[in-house]
């Protein structure tokens, strides 16, 4: 019996990480996914925000993901993701200036579209912020 699984983390422009780990946590429609080896195979939605990579020696990985799909087999765990990241690639800054540039549109616009593509950049960026917390809150353990 295999203590391990793979683990693909794929987006639209690169493969993000590839390799074994003994868990993997990331947020699906329902809520938060705890992925051990020989789980239930499961397709779900994943929401934007965190995936964690567990490594089969103790390490772990974080990664940032726009939303996308989550496929699960008893050994083989997917991610697809539109936009995806390691939580520590991820600029502070640029995040925190895509917060407030998504903030000033959404207080400037009356069009409908326009004001679903603000709250679509407001919350990606939210979610790229939230990453890096946790990020700090885990170096700081």
């Amino acid at each position: 019996m295999s203590h391990t699984l793979r683990v693909d983390i794929v987006s639209a422009e690169a493969e993000i990480f590839s390799g074994d780990a003994q868990l993997v946590v990331a947020t699906g429609e329902m809520g938060e996914l705890g992925i051990a080896p020989r789980h239930a195979p499961l397709i779900t939605r994943l929401k934007p925000g965190h995936v964690d990579v567990v490594l089969g020696n103790g390490e772990r990985q974080q990664f940032w993901v726009s939303g996308g799909i989550l496929e699960v087999q008893p050994q083989v765990v997917t991610v697809l993701a539109d936009t995806a990241a390691r939580a520590s690639d991820l600029d502070e800054a640029a995040a925190q200036r895509a917060k407030q540039e998504a903030e000033d549109a959404l207080a400037n616009r009356t069009d409908a579209v326009e004001i679903a593509e603000a709250q679509a950049k407001l919350a990606e960026a939210i979610t790229q912020l939230q990453a890096l917390e946790r990020l700090r809150k885990t170096l700081k353990h």
